[in-house]
């Protein structure tokens, strides 16, 4: 079969969540149309490598301008004609949508859109969901309602997001079906064991946005150090300096000249880094199905993530970690203390996250089942 894939960026929705998934098609025997907004000539050639063939399309990444939106929507439909795919498999908010509506202008038989979480518009802060952001969820689910029409199918990672999505669209549940993680290949984070608890050493990685819980991660790590000094914190991940809600770069600065936590800048070797950590602390306020808690699981380290859509479907209160409500910097702080006190817990924790790993997140036992929905 011809089949497209739609991303957004090249990476990491191709070259990163979707590079098994490609080899796995490929050596299938289909033939794969890799669509990314922002191909670099390296990005391409990478592409090439997994035997696919890049094609570069243009849609707006955020915002919504009808005409604009129109207009690429008619352009990558005449893209997609001129694959001619048996397929279309589109994923990312936007490209879900109008990949699906281009597909369907295009005349593909089969169109498959997933969404990997709702975004920014469908996760509340602390005091709840801004006007904005309630205007901005009527708009999208107007869009989905039109776009998922001409889906055969829309994916989502977790059972929240079809819950939500369909009280503020007219989504047809009958073709919404949980897919659940879209996996790892475990091989590139292999379990690691804990060589020592001295000192206690708790990581964050995600990009510093209040949403994802960086300023409660912080906190709970001054309320840590007060009583615990020498215990380290770790944080892994990029400023967004055009964001109003992202940690600031003078705020970033002021935590390290305190001493609060590590920051090494970019790295590469980002598994390494969970490695040498003990437990793995994603406060976020929405998820998908995050891949960097998968990550930390597969690599056996505890974790502490939040009673949120994505986040409390990755650990099992007081089995491979703990489970805390949103906002919550100070039971945070709490459960840390917990494990810093009882450092066997740790072990036994991160050895439960290792198991769920296994069961749940091997990517050579999702990407046949995905395959099937898109060939079926």
């Amino acid at each position: 079969m011809n089949i497209a894939l739609v991303s957004q960026n090249h990476s990491p929705g191709l070259l990163i969540f979707r590079r098994d998934f490609i080899q796995y098609l490929v050596n299938q025997g289909h033939t794969v149309y890799a669509f990314a907004l922002d191909y670099t000539p390296e990005a391409k050639a990478a592409v090439f490598a997994l035997r696919a063939i890049p094609v570069d399309y243009t849609l707006s990444k955020t915002g919504v301008n009808p005409i604009r939106d129109l207009k690429d929507t008619l352009a990558l439909a005449k893209k997609l004609k001129a694959v001619q795919p048996d397929v279309v498999f589109s994923f990312f908010v936007k490209p879900s949508i109008y990949g699906t509506l281009a597909a369907k202008l295009a005349g593909v038989p089969r169109r498959i859109a997933m969404l990997e979480g709702l975004g920014y518009i469908h996760t509340p802060s602390k005091s709840g969901f801004s006007l904005k952001k309630r205007l901005l969820q009527l708009v999208h689910g107007c869009l989905c309602t039109i776009g998922y029409a001409f889906a055969d199918k829309v994916l989502f990672l977790n059972p929240d997001d079809p819950d939500d999505l369909a009280k503020k669209s007219l989504l047809n549940r009958e073709k919404c079906q949980v897919l659940g993680p879209i996996g790892l290949d475990l091989e590139a984070y292999p379990y690691k064991p804990i060589i020592t608890f001295e000192p206690i050493r708790f990581i964050f990685i995600a990009r510093l946005l209040a949403e994802k819980g960086i300023f409660e991660y912080l906190q709970a790590a001054r309320l840590v150090k007060k009583s615990h000094p020498n215990t380290e914190f770790v944080v892994l991940g990029g400023l967004d300096p055009d964001n109003p809600a992202a940690l600031s770069s003078a705020q970033l600065d002021e935590v390290i000249e305190e001493g609060i936590i590590t920051y090494p800048g970019h790295v590469s070797n980002v598994s390494e880094w969970i490695a040498s950590a003990h437990v793995f602390v994603l406060p976020s306020y929405r998820e998908g199905y995050p891949r960097s808690t998968q990550e930390a699981m597969a690599i056996g380290r505890a974790v502490i993530t939040t009673d949120v859509p994505g986040c409390r479907e990755t650990v099992i209160d007081g089995v491979n970690g703990f489970v805390v409500p949103p906002f919550d910097s100070a039971l945070l702080a709490e459960k840390m203390l917990y494990l810093i006190e009882h450092p066997e817990e740790i072990q036994r924790m991160g050895d439960e996250s290792y198991r769920i790993a296994t069961e749940r997140f091997d990517v050579h036992q999702i990407n046949p089942v995905l395959a099937d929905i898109l060939t079926r």
